[in-house]
């Protein structure tokens, strides 16, 4: 592994194997001379390890730059750096050790980067073992290289990491001998470590072949007579392997393994079905192996005398109704056969169960690539975009057969495509329900409400995805759609829309990769959008409206397929070994759903006319001035009710009189309450805040909030998904919360009265959340009982601190305490006298990625060195005490001010650790209490 190509992007280039199909063909033959063209006997292969049998550190490199936003070959002109003295050369002869190299490393990409560059994330990623994974194909050929009586070695330029071993993620028994650079004191491409691998071996020069992904180490390999390979891809070096050789190195099936011991199909009936389908005599043995990727229904390879088939069945055990149809498959791909739609050609169905113990069909096997991560690694920027437009060009295929031509006219009902849909993943759902997922019981209520006005009817496939095609070998263009089980006739956005899930989920989602943690821009691949226009382009069609409908209903009947796969993984039915991992899976993806379908609400929100809308004109001054204004202004109305037609599609529950019966009589009666005690005492409360006293909370709140209280109008922001059980708040969805907020935005007054004002109302949720039990009986509880108030402090006057990757605040370990150093302003609710928590957020780890940098620290406000500067106004206005006051404060010893002792706040109160932006106060109800205050100031 070293300094200059195997850090470019070329683990895995495009592939265009020219001896693919050929190879596929020959791969049960006999072996053949191992000689090569002069005659020479060929008796070892060696082996750089990065790049040939690992993945390329730069690929490793270029991918860690996009994710943690570095300028991309900071890492390679910084391991290029010094030539042969640099830090990365002598780190490779262990001249240096990891520390110092990473401290020496570190600064050479900080200056080159004009940015801090954590290279300890890096190192960490690049001697991980879910990057350093031999591949499968090189493993395989070692295998074969060995069984012909050949020895292996190993000649890397490596390194020893901070445990004083060696990085060589091998198994050292596949080879002969292993030599290091960081052993011997010697790199590639000095001619004195070539000549020490063969003297290892007992070999002269020519009776060796070794493969490389640097030109220099290859040169030099070949200048000492031994026969060399560049790789640039390693199937394609295997080939070329195979080709000196002359014997096969890769005897397997790709994406196959041995059959599951739970998926074991009896094969004496089954070779006795082939034969007679197929008409053939053999002796020969079955070969049988399953393929490793499909939840649903269970597939395996075949070879059957010199057949290669695919056999695709039903899972064993009760099914659910309608789910599994390989019948449906199998008439589909036959029919399509002839219409210009890329299929497998199916041979038979058998629906006798006797066989092999459930329904299936035969289809021959169709050899080529299938590309199971949608990121395409190691592809070239257009080719990326080649395979998205021949995934995109063979979907409009699909759409435009003519069903009645291919006698599949009745594949369907005509027309109400998707309620049917929605009524039928509903009904999926709740057959394999295991317990309530509170984002699908609002996707249930949703979805058959907004059902799209127009749909055009086609062929549809169904689950229609990248790694559903074979792509041919050699050329961006699909040889085969497979996986026809949820086929029928229907509205086509569906399958376009439920193409585009990778780009809305994240890499590591471990049943379906997605890329949208990553650069679509650099890795070339069309963004979703664009993907879109240019499936409307190719069929003449305008672009719909509503595609966030169809994105919402695409995830929500994913998160069915993987709750149905959870409950069969509990009684061994699914047919993958992943499928127990799904069941936490299915809330994640409901949760996207619903995402979605609140995009789609707020645009037909504002799509609706909407007229008076909601003002109020409410605010005092900081300074003596504020006489001038009068008291007690107040305009207000309310928001027109919805019309009939607005109520019966459930917009956005526009209205509150489309609130659930128990929802609706709470909002009437926090409507009567500001009637009957809110706005009455809003003038004493406003002299109050004008007043010297201001920043002293108001005894009226105080009863008032007593009222509140009786009247069960009390914690109503706290969200159902947050407290199921209702044990803290009223139990209400954040859409019918919203209500209440708009109610309660007309006052100043009223969060607080309801004990729902920011930042409390954040800083419980976080608290119910994620706290632990003595921390919530400690800050929760009188949270929630009103007696105590909070602040939250994240911005910072140095940085733009709405990006929290940017806080330099810094929270420290020391003993049994965490040291936190910083300066924070436009503190919200810090200046309260009843204050008594504060939630801060800082940075714990610097090297770590940079949205897994922060932590949030429970800080008690007595806490010795915190220091409160001075309140904060805008435009000269301020807000004491009220709802969201805020201030100025600073740990002494951060940001340059006054000198101080450090503030120490006791280990038992962090509240996230390195979670990042995921341990803030979540901006749900809080920061919509938030922004109907900001709606009702004028």
């Amino acid at each position: 592994m070293c300094v200059r190509s195997c850090f470019q992007s070329s683990c895995l280039q495009w592939a265009w194997r020219t001896a693919f199909l050929k190879h596929i063909q020959r791969r049960h033959q006999g072996s053949h001379r191992w000689t090569h063209l002069g005659g020479s006997t060929y008796r070892a292969v060696i082996f750089d390890m990065g790049g040939v049998l690992i993945p390329s550190p730069g690929r490793v490199a270029a991918e860690w730059e996009v994710q943690n936003r570095i300028p991309s070959g900071t890492i390679l002109k910084a391991l290029m750096d010094g030539g042969e003295n640099g830090p990365w050369m002598r780190f490779m002869r262990a001249e240096i050790t990891a520390e110092g190299f990473l401290r020496e490393f570190g600064r050479l990409c900080s200056e080159m980067s004009k940015t801090s560059v954590p290279v300890d994330s890096f190192f960490s990623l690049l001697t991980s073992e879910r990057v350093a994974k031999q591949f499968p194909v090189m493993t395989e050929a070692i295998t074969q290289i060995r069984a012909k009586g050949l020895q292996t070695a190993v000649l890397s330029n490596n390194f020893y990491l901070p445990n004083q071993k060696s990085f060589l993620p091998l198994d050292r028994k596949q080879f002969d001998v292993v030599v290091e650079s960081c052993v011997e004191g010697i790199c590639k491409p000095d001619p004195r470590i070539y000549k020490l691998c063969l003297e290892r071996l007992g070999l002269q020069p020519s009776e060796s072949i070794f493969l490389d992904d640097l030109g220099p180490n290859l040169k030099a390999a070949a200048s000492l007579g031994i026969h060399t390979i560049k790789v640039n891809d390693p199937e394609t070096a295997v080939k070329e392997l195979e080709a000196l050789l002359g014997f096969t190195l890769r005897l397997g099936v790709p994406n196959t393994q041995p059959v599951r011991k739970t998926m074991e199909i009896p094969k004496d009936s089954l070779k006795k079905y082939l034969k007679d389908l197929l008409g053939i005599q053999t002796t020969g043995p079955l070969e049988l192996l399953q393929f490793d990727h499909g939840q649903s229904n269970p597939t395996y390879y075949i070879r059957l005398a010199n057949r290669d088939l695919v056999l695709r069945k039903k899972p064993p055990g009760t099914l659910l109704p309608s789910a599994h149809a390989i019948e449906r498959e199998f008439r589909i791909m036959k029919a399509l056969a002839n219409a210009g739609v890329p299929v497998p050609n199916v041979l038979d169905l058998c629906e006798d169960s006797s066989v092999v113990g459930t329904p299936f069909y035969v289809m021959e096997y169709c050899p080529g690539l299938i590309y199971k991560d949608p990121s395409l690694p190691g592809l070239e920027p257009s080719h990326r975009r080649a395979i998205y437009t021949a995934m995109n060009t063979v979907l409009c295929k699909i759409h435009s057969v003519d069903p009645q031509a291919v006698g599949l006219e009745d594949y369907g009902k005509q027309g109400a495509y998707i309620p049917r849909q929605v009524r039928t993943w509903v009904k999926q759902y709740r057959a394999s329900e295991t317990s309530t997922i509170p984002a699908m019981e609002r996707l249930i209520e949703w979805l058959p409400l907004h059902l799209p006005h127009q749909q055009r009817t086609t062929l549809v496939h169904g689950d229609f995805r990248l790694d559903n095609l074979v792509f041919h070998p050699e050329k961006p263009e699909v040889l085969a759609v497979l996986d026809w089980e949820l086929s029928t006739l229907g509205d086509p956005l569906i399958d376009v829309a439920y193409s585009c899930l990778a780009h809305y989920l994240p890499s590591s989602f471990p049943v379906l990769r997605g890329f949208n943690d990553c650069d679509l821009t650099q890795l070339g691949i069309p963004a979703a959008e664009e993907y879109f226009r240019m499936y409307c382009l190719q069929m003449g069609l305008p672009p719909t409206e509503n595609w966030n409908f169809y994105m919402a209903f695409s995830f929500f009947r994913l998160a069915a397929i993987l709750q149905g796969v959870y409950r069969r993984s509990l009684t061994g039915q699914a047919s993958s070994a992943h499928a127990e991992q799904t069941g936490k899976l299915t809330e994640f993806v409901s949760n996207l759903a619903w995402d979605f379908a609140v995009k789609e609400g707020f645009r037909v929100f504002k799509e609706m006319p909407f007229k008076n809308p909601l003002t109020r004109s409410c605010h005092t001054w900081a300074r003596s001035q504020s006489q001038w204004y009068p008291i007690g202004t107040r305009s207000y109305s309310s928001v027109p009710e919805a019309s009939p037609a607005h109520a019966s599609r459930g917009g956005l529950v526009i209205s509150p009189e489309s609130l659930s019966p128990p929802v609706r009589e709470l909002y009437h009666r926090l409507k009567h309450f500001m009637e009957q005690h809110v706005y009455p005492a809003e003038p004493e409360l406003q002299s109050h805040q004008a007043s010297a006293a201001r920043w002293s909370p108001s005894p009226l709140i105080e009863d008032l909030k007593e009222k509140a209280k009786a009247e069960g109008l009390w914690n109503l922001f706290l969200p159902l998904e947050a407290d199921p059980e209702k044990k803290y708040g009223a139990g209400l969805t954040n859409v019918e919360y919203a209500h209440l907020c708009e109610l309660m935005g007309t006052s100043l007054y009223a969060p607080e009265i309801c004990n729902c004002s920011a930042p409390d109302t954040g800083n419980m949720e976080l608290l119910v959340r994620y706290g632990t039990e003595a921390q919530k009986a400690r800050w929760l509880m009188p949270l929630l009982e009103g007696k105590a108030r909070s602040c939250f402090a994240m911005t910072e006057p140095q940085v733009a601190s709405s990006d929290a990757t940017n806080i330099e605040a810094s929270i420290r370990e020391e003993d049994s305490f965490y040291v936190i150093n910083g300066h924070k302003w436009w503190i919200t609710g810090i200046l309260d006298p009843r204050c008594q928590l504060c939630v801060f957020m800082g940075k714990t780890d610097p090297h770590a990625p940079r949205h897994r940098q922060q932590s949030v620290l429970l800080v008690p406000m007595d806490t010795p060195g915190i220091k409160i500067i001075r309140p904060l106004t805008v435009y000269g206005l301020e807000d004491a005490p009220g709802e969201v006051p805020r201030g100025l404060w600073e740990a002494p010893g951060g940001a340059g001010h006054s000198a101080g002792g450090h503030c120490a706040v006791a280990r038992g109160d962090r509240a996230g650790t390195a979670a990042g932006a995921e341990s803030c106060p979540p901006h749900g109800p809080g920061r919509k209490q938030g922004c109907s205050l900001g709606y009702s100031h004028d």
